[in-house]
């Protein structure tokens, strides 16, 4: 489980996050919504240890991760924007992260599933913007850990890709992993999510289930119901 306790993070005179306490729970699928700049890439890279918070503490499975970066080995990321090296190849880069990881990899699955076969010695600058984020959830995919974390996924997939993806975070919820998404794609989210953390202006202003949330709203459709959410804070 991840705690998340009083979490402050200032940039200069921006506040970003202010008083954030939530709690991921393992074995469940948490969407954290919200509006652009609300803090939400921030919070998971403070999760992460990329970002070092104002004030506050998080833990991961009770353990504070300040100073504390083997609970790392452990998490599966996915970037919000795949900024690859252009000028090497896709075998490369997969080959480059498995020496780093050193752990097993299921990359010739995943190179089949995601259909990048006959990409793997093309350059990573000269694909389509589709393709790199294949290639993004296949080296966040490859090592198979118990918690994962995808930040926008579904950028530049088309219709089969999506697919596609959907059906895999299925496949690992069935193995109980700990999964954190962040997406404006609301079908997409109710699709895949049960649990629900709404951020707005660095605080939370919803956590729970699905359906509480609709009952919360007083409104049945998921994304009228975030809608409800910002139009009852005047966003």
């Amino acid at each position: 489980m991840v705690v998340v306790q009083d979490l402050h993070k200032n940039f200069k005179k921006n506040l970003v996050l202010q008083g954030l306490n939530l709690n991921i729970e393992i074995g469940k699928t948490t969407a954290i919504l919200g509006p652009n700049g609300s803090g939400k890439t921030t919070l998971i890279k403070i999760i992460l240890g990329m970002v070092i918070p104002s004030k506050g503490e998080v833990k991961f499975n009770d353990i504070n991760i300040k100073n504390n970066w083997i609970y790392r080995k452990e998490i599966d990321y996915l970037p919000q924007i795949a900024d690859f090296p252009s000028n090497i190849k896709v075998i490369e880069l997969i080959n480059m992260i498995k020496d780093l990881r050193n752990k097993p990899a299921k990359d010739q699955e995943l190179i089949k599933y995601f259909n990048l076969g006959k990409y793997l010695n093309t350059n990573l600058g000269n694909l389509s913007g589709g393709y790199k984020q294949k290639v993004n959830l296949l080296l966040t995919f490859m090592f198979d850990s118990p918690f994962i974390i995808l930040d926008e996924p579904t950028s530049g997939l088309d219709p089969i890709s999506l697919i596609k993806l959907k059906d895999y975070i299925k496949k690992e919820q069935q193995k109980g992993k700990t999964i954190i998404i962040t997406s404006h794609v609301m079908n997409f989210v109710e699709e895949i999510a049960n649990h629900i953390i709404f951020i707005l202006d660095g605080k939370v202003y919803f956590d729970g289930s699905l359906k509480n949330l609709k009952t919360q709203t007083n409104n049945d459709d998921f994304e009228h119901a975030i809608a409800n959410i910002l139009r009852d804070n005047n966003v």
